[in-house]
């Protein structure tokens, strides 16, 4: 069993005199599902981006351990799964196109199975060959489910999963925490209610604000 931990070490972030968060500290070692909540602007989005190695902590470190071994910050991408509403899609390629350019630009295999499991589990098996233009914005945020589940992450971190989906839709997402929470970590960053409740360990980042 493929063992995976992430720990964050006096955390501290802070956009010019604006601080985010300071003595940030947690640690996740073990499968399960994770929150991260605070009102908006509390810095949601921030901290899953330095957990993601998308930017920098202003202190602090995060260390990211599999089977007891460093994950170095180049390699970060092989393990993580990333969901967010601000991830960008190639509206003018289709779904499958999309796909196999994401896994060509991380350098794994085009998983054919794993993908068609995925895009008969979000509902798009159909229309994996329309272009994302022809998409609507619940659709699309399928879409940056399946790219972030296709390589089968050991770490899989939500921003914000359901915004933009119907209940059809949340109701795939919830089956997938739940079904990949068994074996990874998942992170979920959100203040809905619905989200948060599928936590076993909630961080609440306004308890770092000083």
């Amino acid at each position: 069993m493929i063992n995976y931990s992430l720990e964050a070490q006096q955390l501290n972030k802070s956009f010019g005199r604006r601080l985010i968060f300071n003595d940030l500290t947690f640690k996740f070692d073990k499968p399960g599902v994770y929150g991260i909540s605070g009102p908006n602007g509390s810095g949601k989005s921030t901290l899953v981006k330095i957990i993601a190695g998308i930017i920098a902590a202003s202190k602090g470190k995060i260390i990211h351990l599999l089977n007891g071994k460093i994950v170095t910050e180049e390699n970060l991408h092989n393990h993580i799964g990333f969901v967010s509403p601000y991830l960008v899609l190639y509206e003018e390629f289709s779904t499958l196109e999309n796909l196999k350019l994401f896994a060509d630009i991380r350098g794994t295999e085009f998983n054919k199975e794993r993908v068609d499991y995925l895009l008969n589990k979000f509902l798009l098996y159909k229309r994996k060959d329309d272009l994302l233009k022809t998409y609507s914005s619940g659709m699309k945020q399928r879409v940056k489910f399946i790219f972030a589940l296709m390589h089968s992450p050991q770490l899989l971190i939500l921003d914000e999963p359901t915004s933009n989906l119907d209940e059809e839709g949340k109701n795939s997402v919830y089956e997938i925490v739940k079904e990949e929470s068994k074996t990874n970590i998942v992170i979920v960053a959100s203040n809905e209610r619905n989200d948060l409740e599928l936590c076993d360990e909630i961080v609440l980042l306004e308890k770092y604000k000083s």
